[in-house]
């Protein structure tokens, strides 16, 4: 059921613009779909965060949780974080929202989804999405040009969706957040506290 909801969003997300990419502006598919992650990669406890654009609760850890836990442990090299999408309702604008920021520039992916997170009130109940979401993309240096070409992609909404299926195959994901420390899975808004004791855990190899 899970896999038929993401590709169900998938042909309405592409059914926003119509007609097929040109590719104009975007970075070759690989890197598009790689991982994105922040912090050292021989840090002793990875997270694996899984995120909707549309979710408010994910959009509360941002602005809440994110910014200690990076300061804590991403920044002092104790904690790598890798961030996948897992779309959920309106499963269209979140995989809208999630290709677009992987289309923005590489180093500026993070700064991206903290705009989406924090304007996540306007785009995502606006009559026009789209203009909302290339508005955001302007901001990040993405042209309209590459935002149209973004969102006609099929290889780019397949990829996303992909890595969404592959987390619900892989580690059970149903909800966001979910986070998966160093493989084992916690789903919603964890407290500091939380995350802290889970992240000891992690390190003493718990």
């Amino acid at each position: 059921m899970r896999k038929l909801a993401i590709f169900l969003g998938f042909f309405l997300a592409f059914a926003w613009l119509g007609g097929t990419a040109d590719g104009q502006g975007l970075a070759p598919l690989k890197e598009i779909l790689a991982d994105r992650v922040l912090g050292r990669a021989d840090a002793p406890v990875t997270i694996i965060e899984y995120a909707s654009m549309t979710c408010p609760h994910c959009a509360s850890f941002h602005a809440k949780q994110f910014p200690v836990l990076k300061k804590e442990y991403i920044d002092t090299g104790k904690v790598r974080l890798i961030f996948r999408e897992f779309p959920t309702a309106p499963q269209q604008l979140a995989l809208g929202a999630a290709m677009l920021a992987r289309c923005a520039p590489k180093e500026r992916y993070f700064a991206f989804i903290k705009m989406l997170f924090r304007s996540q009130m306007q785009w995502g109940r606006s009559a026009k999405p789209v203009e909302e979401l290339a508005g955001i993309g302007r901001l990040a240096g993405v042209s309209r040009a590459t935002v149209d070409a973004c969102l006609k992609s099929r290889e780019i909404f397949a990829g996303v969706a992909k890595i969404a299926q592959d987390g619900e195959t892989k580690y059970g994901i149903q909800s966001t957040p979910s986070f998966i420390i160093n493989g084992k899975k916690l789903e919603g808004g964890l407290t500091i506290p939380e995350f802290r004791t889970a992240i000891a855990a992690a390190m003493a190899g718990k």
